[in-house]
């Protein structure tokens, strides 16, 4: 199965990264992610067994234990890729308890012999794939108001012809120390 580790954005957030994203698909061609499959990946696991599974919830549990709550501060639009078949993104503030939440998850994930996407960590939420972003100024935007993230979860990421489903498989609650 593919799965990764992402934060989930609080309900308040996550509503006003819903509302931005329909505003956006107002003006921008594109196919957008569904409200409920917005997230903050925090490393990208790829194919998995389920040995690989329960070891990357252990690796979850762990470093979780002791992590304080996240702020979640947006920063504006991005993107990857081409201007004419571009992801779309938001920008999350690279705030250090949500660099060392990330650091901490693949480390314990190395520590366990997991492998994972490398890549620089750089958070964000996608908000459209193969999105066509017009030249100049998108309108009267409103960007989410900030907040604080209390829960991380294994995904397990469902490829089907209109996109990705994500299926929440195990979930850490942050400053509490245990299961969600």
């Amino acid at each position: 199965m593919r799965a990764f580790i992402a934060i989930e954005l609080p309900e308040a957030f996550a509503d006003e990264v819903a509302e931005l994203a329909r505003g956006l698909e107002a003006v921008c061609a594109g196919r957008f992610v569904l409200a409920e499959s917005h997230h903050l990946t925090l490393a990208f696991l790829g194919e998995v067994g389920e040995a690989e599974a329960r070891s990357a919830m252990a690796a979850l549990d762990a470093a979780c234990a002791d992590a304080a709550p996240v702020p979640l501060r947006a920063t504006g639009l991005g993107t990857f890729g081409r201007p004419r078949d571009a992801t779309l993104w938001l920008g999350i503030e690279r705030d250090p308890r949500l660099i060392a939440l990330a650091d901490r998850v693949r480390e314990e994930l190395s520590a366990r012999g997991l492998a994972y996407d490398e890549k620089d960590f750089l958070p964000h939420v996608t908000l459209a794939r193969r999105v066509r972003v017009p030249r100049g100024a998108l309108g009267d935007l409103a960007f989410p108001l900030p907040d604080e993230a209390t829960r991380v979860t294994l995904f397990r990421s469902i490829l089907e012809p209109d996109g990705a489903r994500y299926k929440p498989l195990y979930s850490a609650r942050l400053g509490e120390g245990g299961r969600a």
